[in-house]
Parts: C-alpha cells; structure tokens; sequence
C-alpha cells in the first residue's frame, strides 16, 4: 500500500479474476431473462443466487452509507432516467426500456464489480446509439489506462469522445480504486477541468502495474447534472433524461491493462 493505494500481487489478481468471472457470469444470467413483464426484485434474486452458487456474496447488500439506511439489495437497478443506486423492487420492466445494473461479488476476500446498461426488448436508434455510444467510451477509457498514462489522462479520453458524441458526462460520480474492498483509491472520474484555474476534486495518480480500477463512465443523453430521491439511494438526471451506465474492473500491467470482469 503506498499513498492510500492497495497494490495487488500476481496472486491477488488470480482471485479478483475469479471474482470478475462470477460476476461475469451473473450478468449474463440476467441478460437472459430480461425481458418485458420482468420486475427488478426478480432480477435481484436472480443475481443472488448466481453469486452465492458460485461461493461469493453480494458486496452491494447491507452497503453501509452516511446519514442513509445500508442498501437493501444485492445489485442496483436502475431504469431509463435513473443512473445508478437503484433500489430493485415491483417495478415490471416495459419493452423500450433501458436498465442499468450494477453487480458486485465478494470471491475469497477480493471484491469484483461490473455494471451494464441493457435495453429490454428493441429500442428506438436514438437510444441504440447512446448504448453504443456509451460502451465504446468504457472500452476508450480502457484502451487509454497504460503506462505512463495517470488517471488524468483516462478521464480527459472518456470525456472526448463522450462529448464529441454530443452527451454529457456525469460530474459528480467516478470511477475508483479496486480490491479487498469495494471502493479504494485512487477516484478515476470520467472528466476533467479544462481550465487551470479550475481546481479538479481528485489528485491525478500515475498508473502502475498492480493498481486494480473500476472505470465506469456515466453518460446522459441531456444535461450532465444529477440529483438524489428521497430513497437517499437513487440517483436520477435531473432534467429526466436518459442515461448510461458501463463498468469494468480492471489490472494495470506493463502493458495492456487486463480486464477482470469479462466472462
């Protein structure tokens, strides 16, 4: 550990692996039943069981927060103008939405985590396009995290391409620091001042080889600002537009990174 980051060893990467395939595993399970008429606890309890069949527990459960009740569920699902938190519940999932769900699995002391946005059932092109959109900037943001890059630089080639795209990126949430816990250091936020006069809200970190990151950038289709629900969870746009979630977490190594959440 060095300056607040966890640096992981060859063999702690091998168990985040294993931590990212089963969350791997149970995105695809929930890729599978999505489908409309579905509702977010069904969801929800599907994760559930994949996680624990595989003999890892849901980080999200019981998730500890300042001045709000610990988080009821074992993934967020969050659904067309809801960005991330979303609390699963009797909600039915119509055909044209778009939800975003988050997994994260504890696997042998390490902690994997991975969010997608799916749509159920087709989509207008409008919408596919923000979807795509919005992935491709997860894989830039991959793409871009190699040394002697630092965490500034992942955050300025998501913020690009997003806004090239013409959406806008979340402000107020980042990416961040990997491991035996769900959130470490370093914050990894998906944009960056401009100006110099402009003072950033996070330190930029060199990237180096056992650093573990979750990059996850959130993209609205409208305006970037977001505010909270009453649930003190859900975190929603503020003018009720759409909106993206994508996530990987990733190893830094001498060369590319490698990502730990894929199937």
């Amino acid at each position: 550990m060095t300056g607040g980051i966890h640096y992981k060893t060859g063999e702690d990467i091998a168990i985040m692996r294993e931590a990212g395939r089963i969350v791997a595993n149970a995105h695809g399970e929930l890729r599978a039943a999505l489908r409309p008429g579905v509702t977010t606890a069904q969801l929800n309890d599907l994760v559930e069981t994949v996680l624990r069949d595989h003999g890892a527990q849901p980080v999200f459960l019981g998730y500890p927060k300042e001045n709000a009740p610990d988080f009821p569920a074992s993934i967020c699902a969050s659904v067309n103008e809801e960005l991330v938190h979303g609390i699963p519940g009797p909600r039915a999932l119509q055909a044209g939405d778009i939800i975003s769900v988050d997994i994260g699995a504890r696997y042998q002391g390490f902690v994997g985590d991975a969010a997608w946005t799916y749509a159920v059932d087709e989509v207008p092109p409008a919408v596919q396009r923000l979807l795509d959109v919005s992935e491709e900037a997860l894989w830039v943001g991959i793409r871009a995290a190699v040394m002697p890059a630092e965490t500034r630089d992942v955050a300025q080639a998501i913020q690009r391409f997003v806004e090239r795209k013409g959406y806008s990126v979340v402000r107020e949430y980042t990416g961040h620091g990997v491991g035996r816990s769900m959130h470490e250091e370093p914050q990894v936020p998906n944009w960056w001042p401009r100006r110099r006069r402009q003072q950033p809200r996070w330190e930029s970190v060199p990237l180096c080889p056992g650093m573990t990151i979750a990059l996850e950038p959130m993209v609205n289709s409208g305006l970037a600002e977001t505010e909270e629900l009453e649930d003190q969870w859900t975190v929603v746009t503020r003018d009720g537009s759409l909106c993206t979630h994508f996530e990987h977490s990733i190893a830094i190594t001498e060369g590319e990174p490698l990502v730990l959440t894929l199937p």
